[in-house]
């Protein structure tokens, strides 16, 4: 009771005491009324007296209230009063004490009471069955009470849900619910479920829940709505912040297109109110979860893409560029916009193409750039544009390369009327503001990151420094300022320039020998190095100590040895006089034991609460990971093992230069392989074409067999009625010439048909020849299987052979009857010469029959010749098979040497059993003389049919009998 004293905030001892017994009352007609109405209006009065005396009412009243929960669910109105009154009892909202100890102690009641509630599971269970009642006064109260239990003990009361079957569904009905209220306190309710939870997380999405908070972000009016939409939006972060699974549904389910419309802010001067502001900043951050580094880089990418494509990267840079945008969201959308570019290679590309609505037009990128060197801007937005140009600077060679030709000579605009990115950074490089030094330092070791190309190309930059001077280069002009240290009068930190600039040539010289050559030719660099190191300096200026050694260390272990004097031997011989080879490596270590190394080394995004801190870049943490190992081992290697590495590299460099060899040679084969596939290919199809061609001529042939048939027909039926002597006189002057030449032809024929002849019969031997020599050597296993694809192979050439034979046999009859039909026209035109009247029209079909045989004998001759080139095609057939017989004799000579030595070998073994059988019976020779030696001294010894059939575990025991038997006499 002191405790609820406590609580009550000082109230008089009587009341207490009256109310407490009050409650008592309430509780006793709730838990014994058989009215309805009864225990109606005693929890209504308990709801009433839940807010004053929450303790009380607790303690008395909560069992009572969880039975009405489970014996009234037919009464909505009295289950709502029992539910509020929990709502009370457990919810701390509405507490009003002023005094921090009465809060404490009311917070702990809360949790107290909720621990109660749910150590009963049954309880949770009941909960979420009653949200499925429609009815308002039951369902509100209880997605409030819910509510206040996940706040109250939120792990606890999320893996309760979580084990209850349909427990989530039934919370997602809840943003279906038509009573805006419901629906609203339904989000606040997912919220608390989803915080911290992966699997409700999951689960929540794979609801449709993204579904449903995007469309009532669209009603509500996008950026322009008011707490719902900021609402939905935290649940949107909840169940997508660190869960790669919720991501890619996301993407997956096309709702990165539906968050275009959230950025169409519209026009300026429109005003932003606070709520805007804040549903904008909720938003951007929103596609920042989805683009976050810390993300798997192909969920990263692939978000990335979606974005360009469906014109949110677009969007993002209309806000970037336009007027009146409050300073936090202009900030925010350069980090957001950071994150969308950052390694993707199509949105860098977009970016470098995005002008700013200027006159004229400059890039957004020189614009951006204008405001991170300008010391006037906040300090928050100069560091989001240094990280957006970080950003697209990342595994970008191509934007590399354009920044650092704004510095080459023949690029820089000679008017004066443009200023470039290169310009802006050299600006700051040299401005006496040290965040401005600090942030172009960094922004253009960004631009030689892991490029050996643009490392080389900026040492060719030269700066004009002033009138009547020559120019310096930039490198120098970066050592000068370091040399000066703090000379210069800068706003800002006293260290950050020069560590900026070191950071610069630190990453400048990693990995070019070349830029260390051109740095260690200045002969004022090394002992300005060494000289710092040496020093006995404060804690501020250890961390540039510490950047000095690691400066020369680069300048050690990338050296080529180009010059006589700054060899790598000589330098560490110069740190061991001047530092100490133990003092180096403490300095050297200070970088990484430095606190704003870690906290740089975390995020790739600078961000710091105030420009002090503003030390170190993420990508530089890197560096100094990667060579802080290798340079203390080559501080610390003598000259002998210098050469032994030096030896290696050349060793492995030649062995590359190998391999790279042989790969271009297997390369190169490859391309003859694929070239020479493609010839066979295209020789196929020609041979396919080729037989198209055959077929094609042999249906001609017998075409023209019809026409002569045809024309021989007239012919006779012409004798019959018709002849003229003066015709066949006309004629006659021309007959015996086409006569001769058509009988060289036909004997031209026959001897090609005899030489063909010859060489098929030839074809013929050689198939037979193989097939014998095929035959004789199929002696093994692997052999047999080659020569039954050899004699495949023969049998398919012999077919084609004889196909050939036939076409050549059936042509031959073919110039056979042509012969004899020739013999009979030449009868009959001597039989026209001697008659005397011929008409004109038989001159004319004779001369057209001639004609037609002379066709077709030039036919035969073409195919007489495609014969031939078949026949030369048959003939490389056969050298092939020839070819992979003599291997498979080879292959067979090999097996037959094989067999021999096995022969042997069996040979040798059966001398060896042998030899051991002629032991075996010297043995037994001797046992029978023992046992006839036993026999003789009168030892009786069993008998030998009795010794085989004995057991094989008694025999040593009968070979040992002998001896026994000996050492008794």
């Amino acid at each position: 009771m002191n405790f609820l004293r406590g609580v009550m905030g000082g109230q008089s001892a009587g009341p207490q005491h009256t109310e407490a017994e009050t409650i008592q009352k309430l509780c006793d007609r709730v838990a014994s009324s058989t009215l309805l109405d009864d225990r109606r209006n005693a929890v209504r009065a308990l709801k009433s007296l839940s807010k004053k005396y929450r303790l009380e009412v607790g303690i008395q009243a909560m069992e009572h209230l969880i039975h009405v929960l489970q014996t009234d669910r037919s009464d909505s109105e009295i289950i709502g009063y029992a539910l509020d009154t929990l709502y009370n009892i457990i919810s701390n909202d509405e507490e009003e004490e002023v005094e921090e100890n009465s809060t404490r102690q009311s917070e702990d009641l809360g949790s107290q009471f909720t621990e109660i509630f749910i150590k009963q599971q049954e309880n949770v269970t009941l909960l979420l069955s009653l949200l499925e009642e429609f009815d308002f006064h039951v369902r509100w109260p209880g997605v409030k009470l819910l509510t206040s239990l996940l706040k109250q003990l939120g792990p606890q009361v999320q893996q309760i849900i979580l084990v209850s079957p349909m427990g989530v569904s039934r919370l997602m009905d809840l943003l279906a619910d038509s009573r805006e209220v419901i629906r609203n306190d339904g989000v606040l309710l997912l919220q608390a479920l989803t915080r911290s939870n992966g699997a409700i997380q999951k689960i929540v999405a794979f609801e449709n829940a993204f579904e449903r908070l995007l469309d009532i972000i669209t009603e509500e009016g996008n950026s322009d709505g008011g707490i719902v939409v900021e609402d939905c939006l935290l649940l949107l972060q909840n169940l997508l912040k660190n869960n790669n699974s919720n991501q890619n549904f996301f993407k997956e389910g096309s709702y990165i297109q539906r968050m275009k419309p959230w950025f169409e802010v519209g026009d300026e001067n429109s005003g932003w109110s606070a709520q805007k502001v804040t549903n904008l900043h909720l938003m951007l951050q929103l596609v920042r979860v989805l683009v976050s580094p810390t993300n798997p880089p192909g969920a990263t990418s692939s978000c990335q893409k979606a974005m360009f494509q469906c014109g949110l990267l677009q969007q993002l840079c209309t806000i970037l560029m336009a007027t009146g945008v409050p300073a936090d969201i202009l900030t925010e959308t350069i980090n957001t916009v950071s994150e969308v570019i950052r390694g993707c290679q199509v949105n860098q590309d977009y970016f470098a193409s995005v002008n700013a609505p200027s006159n004229p037009p400059r890039p957004a990128i020189v614009v951006l750039l204008m405001s991170m060197v300008n010391e006037r801007q906040p300090f928050v937005l100069r560091c989001a544009v240094l990280y957006c140009f970080q950003c697209f600077l990342y595994k970008n060679q191509k934007g590399q390369g354009e920044i650092v030709s704004t510095l080459l000579p023949s690029t820089i605009d000679a008017t004066g009327n443009s200023v470039s990115a290169g310009q802006l950074l050299c600006g700051g490089l040299f401005s006496t503001d040290s965040l401005s030094n600090w942030c172009a330092a960094v922004a253009l070791a960004h631009a030689l990151q892991e490029n050996a190309t643009q490392k080389e190309q900026l040492l060719r930059v030269q700066l004009a420094t002033s009138i009547g001077n020559p120019p310096v280069s930039l490198l120098q002009q970066c050592t000068n300022i370091l040399s000066q240290g703090d000379k210069i009068d800068r706003r800002g930190s006293k260290i950050q320039t020069r560590v900026g600039l070191l950071m610069l040539l630190c990453t400048w010289l990693s990995n070019c020998p070349i830029a260390v050559t051109h740095f260690l030719h200045n002969s004022a660099n090394v002992p300005f190095l060494t000289g710092q190191i040496a020093e006995n300096l404060g804690e501020e200026e250890q961390l540039v100590q510490g950047l000095c050694a690691l400066l020369l260390g680069i300048s050690i272990y990338f050296n080529d040895n180009s010059l006589e004097s700054y060899m790598k031997e000589k330098l560490k011989q110069l740190i061991e006089k001047r530092i100490g080879k133990e003092n180096f490596i403490e300095k050297l270590g200070f970088i990484s034991k430095h606190e704003l190394y870690s906290r740089a080394s975390q995020k790739p995004q600078p961000n710091f609460p105030s420009p002090e801190y503003m030390i170190f870049d993420h990508e530089f943490t890197k560096l100094v990971k990667e060579l802080e190992g290798v340079i203390t081992k080559a501080i610390y290697k003598s000259s002998e093992e210098d050469k032994k590495e030096e030896e290696v590299k050349k060793t492995l460099e030649q062995h590359d230069n190998i391999v790279t060899h042989y790969k271009n040679m297997i390369r190169e084969q490859d391309l003859q392989l694929e070239e020479l596939r493609q010839q066979v290919s295209t020789l196929k199809c020609q041979n396919e074409q080729l037989q198209t061609a055959v077929t094609q001529q042999v249906s001609q042939i017998q075409q023209h067999k019809d026409q002569y048939n045809l024309l021989k027909i007239q012919l006779g039926k012409d004798n019959q009625h018709q002849g003229s002597y003066s015709e066949g006189a006309q004629m006659n002057g021309i007959q015996p010439e086409e006569i001769s030449r058509l009988r060289e032809e036909i004997e031209e024929l026959k001897r090609n048909q005899e030489i063909l002849q010859s060489q098929l019969t030839e074809k013929d031997s050689v198939i037979e020849n193989l097939k014998s020599s095929q035959t004789s050597g199929t002696n093994e296993q692997s052999s047999a299987i080659a020569s039954a694809r050899d004699f495949e192979e023969v049998a398919e050439l012999k077919q084609e052979l004889a196909t050939l034979k036939s076409q050549l046999n059936s042509q031959s009859v073919e110039i056979t009857k042509l012969q004899t039909e020739k013999q009979e026209l030449l009868q009959k035109t001597e039989a026209f010469a001697k008659s005397a009247e011929v008409q004109g029209e038989s001159e004319t079909v004779i001369a057209t029959k001639t004609t037609d045989v002379e066709g077709r004998l030039s036919a035969l001759l073409q195919e007489t010749k495609e014969l031939k080139n078949e026949i030369k095609a048959l003939s490389e057939e056969r050298t092939a098979i020839k070819e992979q017989l003599d291997s498979s004799n080879s292959t067979i000579a090999i097996l037959q040497t094989e067999k021999d030595k096995l022969e042997l070998e069996i040979t040798d073994s059966k001398k060896e059993q042998d030899d051991l059988l002629v032991l075996l019976a010297d043995q037994d020779q001797k046992i029978l003389s023992l046992k006839n030696k036993l026999k003789d001294l009168g030892h009786p010894v069993e008998e030998e049919d009795e010794l085989e059939s004995g057991d094989q575990e008694d025999e040593d025991d009968e070979s040992e009998d002998p001896s026994k038997d000996l050492d008794h006499i």
